[in-house]
């Protein structure tokens, strides 16, 4: 389609590549994967078994450094909060521009949930924090953003109503005992901030229209 040609034409030219139909592959089904853990192993196995037999996750690595590099994708790194180090192993991407993603998908697959995860990255860079993905123990926490001054344990949640949403999305916080700021930004608009054992809640707009919100939440 026109928006994949336009998204990675240049990428093909550059790196010569011999079978575009593969990079494309790999540019759709991470389009298609944003806010998820992927790893090039697990989209190579994907792919081979939709009939690309060639695929190897050395290829596949290669073309994930190449989209990140023409800034179409971000790479996020896990981190171990406990073991306070950097895993090798399954990171997420997220993208440059949504537009150009729903555009890419035919506006199917749009996802507000991961969208909205998306943004709140996006924003958070543009901020300036370096940003991972949290391990806690068997936990995930989506965000682990740091300034120069703080550090800030993030969930984002599109809605928070139903109980148990919100027992899966605060259940990541909980062990983490450093005494930093949990965050859940959700689109509950709701004027109640405190939540149990200290975590706090944003409603997404204000935190996109503040830069200091979590600052000051």
């Amino acid at each position: 389609m026109l928006e994949s040609t336009i998204a990675t034409k240049d990428i093909i030219d550059r790196y010569n590549l011999r079978n575009p139909a593969l990079f494309n592959a790999v540019y759709d089904l991470l389009c298609s994967s944003i806010g998820s853990l992927v790893s090039a192993k697990k989209i190579s196995d994907t792919l081979k078994s939709n009939g690309y037999k060639s695929i190897t996750p050395d290829t596949v690595g290669n073309y994930l450094t190449y989209l990140c590099e023409s800034f179409l994708f971000y790479k996020v790194y896990r981190y171990d909060i406990k073991g306070k180090e950097y895993l090798k192993t399954l990171n997420k991407y997220y993208v440059a521009d949504l537009g150009l993603r729903h555009a890419h998908m035919n506006y199917r697959q749009i996802e507000v949930t991961h969208a909205l995860e998306n943004i709140v990255y996006l924003e958070l860079i543009r901020r300036g924090y370096a940003v991972d993905v949290g391990k806690n123990r068997e936990k995930e926490i989506d965000f682990v953003a740091r300034s120069s001054n703080d550090t800030f344990y993030i969930q984002v949640a599109y809605s928070m109503v139903d109980p148990e949403k919100a027992e899966q999305e605060l259940s990541s916080f909980r062990k983490i005992d450093d005494g930093y700021k949990k965050v859940v930004i959700t689109m509950d608009d709701s004027p109640f901030v405190l939540m149990e054992n200290g975590y706090r809640k944003i409603y997404a707009i204000d935190f996109l229209l503040e830069d200091n919100a979590l600052e000051n939440v």
